[in-house]
């Protein structure tokens, strides 16, 4: 009874299960070539009929954003560039020129000194004021658990 029990029963061997497992695996690849031709027929059905609407509207999209580019350019600024380029490669400076120059350089300096100092001094009295208004908080901070402990006992 034993022997006709085990006739019975499938035997799986390494060559059972590697034909097995093949045979997964090309289902499962027939199921997804499937899969995508039935996808791609779809989408290229619904694109023929929006690719005039989709292509009318990248190139609306193509050529506003291409004005908003030109428009953000700074023209002036780039004429200015070209400008002093042009200038100082068209002829040496002359000497009333550098002094000209070297005044405006030094008044310059001297007006983003004043301005760091005096933004320095704000920023000194802004800190000053943060300072003391954090310790006002943390004394009626510390008078309210002061007044809750009393308050508790």
């Amino acid at each position: 009874m034993e022997g006709y029990q085990q006739a019975w029963r499938p035997r799986l061997s390494f060559k059972n299960a590697t034909i097995l497992v093949c045979l997964m695996n090309l289902i499962t690849v027939l199921l997804l070539l499937q899969g995508f031709l039935s996808s791609s027929s779809s989408s290229s059905s619904r694109s023929k009929f929006s690719s005039s609407e989709f292509n009318s509207v990248q190139l609306r999209y193509i050529r506003e954003s291409e004005e908003i580019r030109l428009a953000m350019q700074p023209l002036e600024l780039i004429k200015r560039v070209k400008e002093i380029q042009k200038e100082a490669y068209a002829e040496p400076e002359r000497v009333q020129e550098k002094d000209v120059k070297q005044t405006a350089a030094a008044g310059l300096s001297k007006r983003l000194k004043d301005l760091r100092s005096l933004n320095d001094a704000a920023s000194l009295k802004a800190l000053e004021e943060w300072r003391k208004r954090k310790m006002e908080r943390d004394r009626l901070r510390q008078l309210e658990k002061n007044g809750t402990a009393i308050s508790q006992s």
